[in-house]
């Protein structure tokens, strides 16, 4: 069958590929209808590796998936074929000690889709395990189903900030992780989340969630938007999302007493922390690191209506045109949030 494979960096092709098939006796093989497009496929696509992860041979992309089960193993009893559903594109070891701690997220022998030397799901067909493939109810759609990925993330971030109703939250960077981060927060039970970035249209879309107020960077001061909605008291929590070492400068100044540093970009180099600055405050520093037990929750709150991740999926491209796709996503249209891939 044609994959969409990353042969080198700045090098793709659409061409038949071979993917295991297998279906053992707890997988479910599945039809794959709509793949989003990460921000860690297009770094993998430009610059062919991220740290330590090196693409040193060619490798099927794409990790944000839904579709449709088309064959269960003998001893699957919760999916039958015809079920829609997403999957949790990381896969643990489910006997090592991080997983039975409840955080297999950090089990050094995860599997994850579209990481080096694992195959993505940019292709017709997968083989899954039924454990972290999740049934989507009637009224989520496939191309909602393919953004759970993304939105786990913010609400691993919220989860880990521990919110508590009528907090207010701060999210440098507006990029995709950066909004869905607001949104977590917002779910979660902020009051209000304060979103900062320098491009007017990604601030202009996730304004237009209620409870979002939006700060352009390039001309106006956090601090001071912070201190005169909270009365100088300080935001709740400061979720990090943008990556960018120069977010770091005065930000726990962001921060009232007792309040939750969360860290959820990577920076490309080690960034300076005022550790004086955070003991005076007591303040909690987290981190983040993909997400763990998220998705059934990520799935309800879209079904509820709680969380709208519509108005953030930007375009959608033909699994013909995957190679286009890739380009456009690469190209950091400011209007663009989630590019997707229509399988079907």
């Amino acid at each position: 069958m044609e994959a969409l494979v990353l042969e080198s960096a700045q090098r793709i092709s659409l061409r038949p590929f071979s993917l295991p098939q297998a279906v053992g006796p707890r997988d479910v093989r599945i039809r794959i209808n709509t793949v989003g497009i990460c921000g860690s496929d297009i770094h993998y696509y430009q610059h062919g590796r991220i740290g330590p992860f090196v693409v040193t041979e060619p490798m099927v992309l794409g990790h944000e998936a839904a579709g449709t089960v088309v064959q269960v193993g003998d001893e699957v009893t919760s999916l039958k074929p015809g079920d829609r559903v997403c999957m949790e594109p990381g896969v643990p070891d489910t006997e090592s000690r991080a997983s039975r701690e409840g955080m297999y997220n950090l089990d050094p022998k995860v599997r994850f889709w579209a990481t080096p030397p694992v195959h993505g799901c940019l292709a017709p067909f997968v083989v899954h395990p039924a454990a972290f493939t999740y049934k989507l109810p009637d009224n989520v759609s496939f191309a909602e189903g393919a953004i759970v990925e993304p939105l786990s993330i913010g609400l691993q971030a919220a989860k880990k900030a521990a919110i508590k109703p009528g907090d207010v939250a701060v999210v440098l960077g507006a990029g995709t992780i950066g909004m869905m981060c607001a949104l977590g927060a917002l779910a979660g039970g902020c009051s209000r989340a304060i979103v900062c970035d320098l491009v007017p249209e990604k601030l202009e879309l996730i304004g237009n969630t209620p409870g979002v107020t939006t700060v352009d960077i390039r001309n106006t001061s956090v601090k001071d938007v912070v201190n005169r909605l909270t009365d100088g008291w300080g935001a709740n929590v400061v979720l990090e999302a943008s990556g960018s070492a120069r977010a770091f400068e005065g930000i726990i100044d962001l921060l009232c007493p007792g309040g939750c540093l969360v860290l959820v970009g990577m920076p490309q180099n080690p960034v300076p922390l005022d550790v004086v600055a955070l003991q005076i405050k007591e303040a909690r520093v987290e981190s983040v690191f993909r997400y763990a037990n998220i998705f059934p929750r990520a799935i309800q709150l879209i079904a509820s209506g709680r969380i709208d991740v519509k108005p953030f999926i930007s375009r959608t491209f033909p699994f013909a045109e995957g190679i286009k796709a890739f380009e456009e996503a690469a190209s950091g249209k400011p209007t663009d949030v989630k590019v997707q891939i229509l399988m079907e």
